[in-house]
This record gives C-alpha cells, structure tokens and sequence, in this order.
C-alpha cells in the first residue's frame, strides 16, 4: 500500500469514538486507516469490532508505550509511507492530500507534519507541535506558534512551508525506508521527545524534515498523560538527556550537559520552592539519577550516529538559548525571537 494510517491507542475508547469516523471519511481515498492497541483495558477492541468492523486491527501483548509501540505496529505493516496518528486528533477535509503532494515531489525529505491546533480553542495552535518544532543550542525544544507555555493564536503567520528541525509525533507523515533506516522510534524511551529524536537522527544522515501548514488538523492533547503529571515530567526530562547524549557533536556534549546539569536542578529547586510543586521536584531528581544510570546502554548508539552522520555543517539546532531568549528578553513568541 502507499500509505498507512496508524493509530496507536492505549485505552482511548473515547477518543476513538469521537475522531476515528472523520479519519475514515477524509481519508479512505488516499490511505489504508489502521488502528494499533497497547494492550487496553478499557474495551478499545470491542468498540471498535462492533462499530467500526472494516478497520484492519493489529493487537500488541502490552503496553509497549508511544515509542515502542509504533515499532512493533508498523513491523508488521508494508507501506511506502507511515502516518502515525494521535486518537485525539480530528483531521479536516483535504487534509491529507497536501501531506502527500509535498513528499512525492520532496525526495528528500524524511518526514513532515501539518499546522496543529487546539481542538479547546481552534483558532489558537496546539502545544504539541504548532508549525513545526526546532531545539535551542541547549537542547530545549519549541514550535513556531509555541514557546514553553506561551501558545500563540493563529492568524496565518506560520502558513508559509518551511524546513524544521523536529515534526510531531501526533501527526507525522514519514517515508517506511526512512523511518527503519535509523532503526525507528527509540523504544527505550517509552513516550516523550522520542519524535525529536527520531527526527534528528535523520537529520544527521542529510534527511529533512518540514512542515505543510496548508493541511490543518486539530489536537486534544495530553490525553494520556496529562500537563502537570510527575511522570510525564520524569519522561520529558530523562528522555531529553538522552537524546542530546546520543545525538550531539563531540565538541558540544560536555558544555552543554553540564549548563544542563545546572538548569535542570535550577527548574527542580523552581518548581518546589515557587510553585510548591513537590511531586515535579522529585521527578526531576529521580529523571537525572535514570539518565546517569542507564546512560552506558546507549554509548553504542552514540558511537553509530557520530559515526555515520554526513559530513557538513546541519544546523540542527538554534544557536541561541531559548531560556535567555523568553525569559530574560521577554520574547514569548516564535516571530519575535533573535536570529542570532
């Protein structure tokens, strides 16, 4: 087949009650719609034999997680591309088609992502992805459309296509012989940052990444772990480690986990002290401390991606910091920030 929409869903009955019709209807023309499930509990499977019989299921043993997920799911799905969909996502007519349009006349390009927004205020982007996503010289990532929590609403100033370092996992369009190229979503990450990893380690290899704000879709979000959850924060924070140790220039490493080392104890001390925020605080120590100790599992990997990356400069990242940038400098828009 030549595209496969898959829906990795983790007891999201709900969501697929409320969203999977629409997937079907914009795009039984142009893809083959598959939903995935991490072993749910709450009836996923049966909802969906009883109303939605025509959708090819494939049912995994466990919870593998986001990451893992997706690469036992599309280990058993032969198609020229992959679009890995959110069960919170509502597509829109035509969504699809611009997707596609972009990447067979775009060889090489890896990946891509539509302009995300938010399904709560649909005028505003989504925090998930916006109009695409890049890192900062540190390793911070952020959108056009959304820096940190500032979230900016959309009056057409990002409807232009352009190169980005990292697309969402929510709504990625992604090549098969891209994604197994680099071994897929790093599974050990379970969920967070896994996307901006995958994205980057394509990168290295003189792959690109866009985004095509002509096709929109609209994002819940947070489903499953929601903004605020101690976990959710131990995942973001060991498994952004993780990809800066795998993925970073010999020269940048140690400078910049040690500035890390620093601000992430800075944010722990911030959110127990300011906010009065004690489960954060612990997951932020208990990330660092899984970092350190899982960290010889992956010098491997570090020595395959330095190892095999094209030569040239890619500037994957920004070369400026965007905490100075938001919170010294009061920039709190994408738009607003220094090029330099």
């Amino acid at each position: 087949m030549k595209v496969a929409i898959v829906i990795l869903n983790w007891n999201g009955q709900k969501m697929l009650a409320g969203y999977l019709a629409t997937v079907l209807e914009y795009s039984r023309d142009e893809a083959t719609v598959i939903v995935a499930d991490n072993a749910s509990t709450d009836g996923s499977m049966n909802f969906l034999r009883e109303h939605f019989p025509e959708v090819p299921t494939i049912q995994l043993d466990q919870n593998y997680g986001f990451a893992e997920g997706y690469n036992k799911a599309l280990a058993q799905v032969e198609a020229e591309y992959y679009l890995l969909l959110n069960s919170d996502i509502e597509v829109t007519h035509h969504w699809l088609t611009p997707l596609l349009e972009f990447m067979d006349s775009h060889p090489e390009v890896a990946a891509c992502q539509p302009k995300l927004l938010s399904m709560d205020d649909r005028d505003r982007f989504e925090y998930a992805g916006a109009s695409g996503g890049f890192l900062d010289r540190l390793g911070y990532p952020f959108c056009r459309g959304r820096v940190f929590d500032t979230v900016e609403p959309d009056d057409g100033q990002y409807n232009y296509c352009t190169e980005i370092m990292w697309a969402t996992g929510a709504c990625l369009l992604i090549r098969g012989k891209d994604y197994w190229s680099v071994g897929g979503l790093d599974g050990r990450f379970f969920a967070h940052n896994e996307e901006i990893d995958l994205c980057w380690r394509l990168r290295l290899l003189g792959r690109k990444i866009y985004c095509v704000p002509e096709s929109e879709v609209y994002h819940v979000g947070g489903g499953t772990l929601p903004k605020g959850n101690p976990m959710k924060t131990f995942l973001n924070f060991r498994n952004n480690l993780t990809m800066l140790y795998k993925n970073l220039p010999d020269a940048d490493l140690h400078p910049v986990m040690r500035w890390r080392w620093f601000l992430d104890y800075l944010a722990a001390f911030e959110t127990l002290v300011v906010n009065r925020n004690f489960s954060d605080f612990k997951a932020i120590f208990k990330a660092r401390r899984a970092f350190k100790r899982w960290l010889p599992d992956f010098k491997a990997d570090r020595e395959r991606i330095q190892q095999t990356k094209v030569s040239g400069d890619i500037q994957d990242r920004k070369p400026y910091s965007i905490l100075w940038q938001y919170y010294w400098k009061k920039h709190r828009r994408f738009s607003d920030l220094d090029t330099q």
